[in-house]
C-alpha cells in the first residue's frame, strides 16, 4: 500500500514496475534454460533472445526492417496465408531509431517495451487517482481511496501475463496509449484525447471499444451538469471510430483488396472467415463438449456481474465504459485461446476494482500480498506453459 508522504508517487510507481519486471526477468531466465531449439532461437537462449525473438517478435522485426508486402501471399487453394498485415505498424516503427543507432533487435525492443510499460504504469496510477477522487468513490474510507492507485499498479504489474510488457509485443505501447486517452477523457480534454486514440489505431485493434467510454463519459457529464460539450465529444467519438477502421483501410488500399485485413486475420483462425461470437461456442465445444456453450453463457453472466459490481462502478463512467466496451469487443471479435491472457491486460481498470475490497478487508496487507503472490505464480505458469515453446508447435501467447 502507498505511503504518500514517504516517496513521490512516481518513484513508488517506478519502483513497483522495476521490481515486477525484475521478478519476471528471473522467471524468463529460468524457463529459458529449459527451452528447446526452435525456428527463433537456439536451445537455452539468453534473456534478450528469449524476450526479443520469440513468437510474434519475428513479424514485428520483419515490419521494422522491410515494411509490408504490396500483395497478399496465397496458398495453392487461393486462401490468404499468414502475413505482416495482421500486425499494426506503430510499435515496429518506434524501434527503427534504436536499430539505426546500432542496437541489436533483441536488445532494443525488449528495452523499449520496459520503458513504454513503465510510462504506462505512471499514467495508470494517475487514471486510478482521478477515479478515486470522484464522488462515486466517496463511500470508501480515505485510506482505501489513497491506496487504490498504487495497489492497482502493483496488481497490474504482477498479473499473470504481465511479463509480455517486457517482450517484443505491442501490449506496453497499447497500455500507454489507452491509459493516456482515458486520462484525457476523465479531465474533459477531448482534443488531447484524440492524439493517443489515433495512435492506438496504429498499434492494436482496440480503438473501437473506446467509443463506449466516450459515450459513457458524455452521458455522465449530461446527468451531472445538464449539458456537455457535445460537438467536441462527437468529434472525439468520430476520431475513435476512424482510428478503429484506419488500419484495415490502409491494408485494403495498399494491397488493392478491400478485405485484406480480415482475410489475413482468418489465416490465424480455425475457420475460413472472421465471424463474430461463434468462435467462443466452437472453441468451448472443442474443449468441453456439450457443456461448452453453457460455460460461455456463464462467463458472460460473470462479466455482466463484474460490470454491475459496486467496485467497478466506483471507478467512474470512463473506466466503466472502457471495461464494458472492451469485454464486449473480446466476446464479439476475438477467437478465444491462450492469447486471452495478454489481451486481458488492457482491461486494466479491473485491478482498481480488485484493490478496493482487498484494501478494505480486516487484513489489507495480507489480502493485497495474496493477490500479488497469486499473480507471480500465474507468471511462472504463463511463461512456463505458454511462452515456452515445446517443438514442433505450441499455443501462442
Amino acid at each position: 500500500m502507498s505511503r504518500p508522504g514517504r516517496w513521490p508517487w512516481w518513484v513508488q510507481v517506478l519502483a513497483v514496475h522495476a521490481t515486477a519486471r525484475g521478478l519476471s526477468a528471473v522467471v524468463f531466465v529460468l524457463v529459458a534454460g529449459t527451452q528447446a531449439a526452435s525456428g527463433w532461437t537456439d536451445a537455452s537462449p539468453s534473456y534478450p533472445q528469449y524476450t526479443g525473438l520469440m513468437w510474434d517478435a519475428s513479424w514485428y522485426r520483419a515490419i521494422a526492417e522491410h515494411g509490408y508486402p504490396s500483395t497478399l501471399p496465397r496458398g495453392d487453394g487461393g486462401a490468404v496465408l499468414q502475413n505482416s498485415w495482421a500486425f499494426y505498424p506503430l510499435f515496429p516503427l518506434l524501434t527503427r531509431p534504436l536499430l539505426a543507432a546500432g542496437l541489436p533487435w533483441e536488445v532494443a525492443v525488449p528495452t523499449l517495451a520496459v520503458v513504454l510499460s513503465g510510462l504506462a504504469m505512471l499514467v495508470v496510477h494517475r487514471v486510478l487517482t482521478h477515479a478515486m477522487a470522484q464522488p462515486a468513490a466517496g463511500d470508501l474510507p480515505g485510506r482505501v481511496r489513497r491506496a487504490v492507485p498504487l495497489t492497482g499498479v502493483a496488481l497490474l504489474a504482477t498479473a499473470a501475463s504481465a511479463p509480455v510488457l517486457q517482450t517484443a509485443y505491442t501490449e506496453a505501447l497499447a497500455l500507454l496509449l489507452l491509459a493516456s486517452a482515458l486520462w484525457a477523457l476523465q479531465r474533459e480534454r477531448y482534443l488531447l484525447a484524440a492524439a493517443p486514440v489515433l495512435a492506438l489505431g496504429l498499434t492494436r485493434a482496440v480503438a473501437l471499444p473506446l467509443v463506449v467510454a466516450v459515450l459513457a463519459h458524455g452521458v455522465a457529464r449530461w446527468r451531472r451538469d445538464g449539458a456537455t460539450r457535445w460537438p467536441a465529444l462527437a468529434a472525439l467519438a468520430a476520431a475513435t471510430v476512424a482510428s478503429g477502421l484506419a488500419w484495415p483501410a490502409v491494408a485494403g488500399v495498399v494491397t488493392g483488396e478491400p478485405t485484406a485485413f480480415t482475410a489475413t486475420q482468418s489465416a490465424w483462425r480455425g475457420r475460413a472467415a472472421v465471424v463474430p461470437v461463434l468462435p467462443w461456442f466452437d472453441v468451448s465445444r472443442w474443449l468441453l463438449g456439450d457443456v461448452g456453450p453453457v460455460a460461455v453463457v456463464l462467463l458472460v453472466a460473470i462479466a455482466v456481474g463484474l460490470l454491475a459490481a459496486r467496485p467497478v462502478r466506483r471507478l467512474g463512467a470512463e473506466l466503466w465504459g472502457w471495461t464494458a466496451g472492451y469485454l464486449g469487443y473480446l466476446f464479439v471479435a476475438v477467437e478465444p485461446g491462450t492469447s486471452l491472457g495478454r489481451f486481458a491486460l488492457l482491461a486494466f481498470p479491473v485491478v482498481g476494482a480488485l484493490a478496493q475490497p482487498a484494501l478494505g478487508s480486516r487484513h489489507p496487507r495480507a489480502a493485497v500480498g495474496a493477490l500479488v503472490v497469486l499473480g507471480v505464480v500465474g507468471q511462472v505458469a504463463w511463461i512456463g506453459l505458454v511462452w515456452r515453446l515445446v517443438p514442433p508447435a505450441g499455443w501462442p501467447p
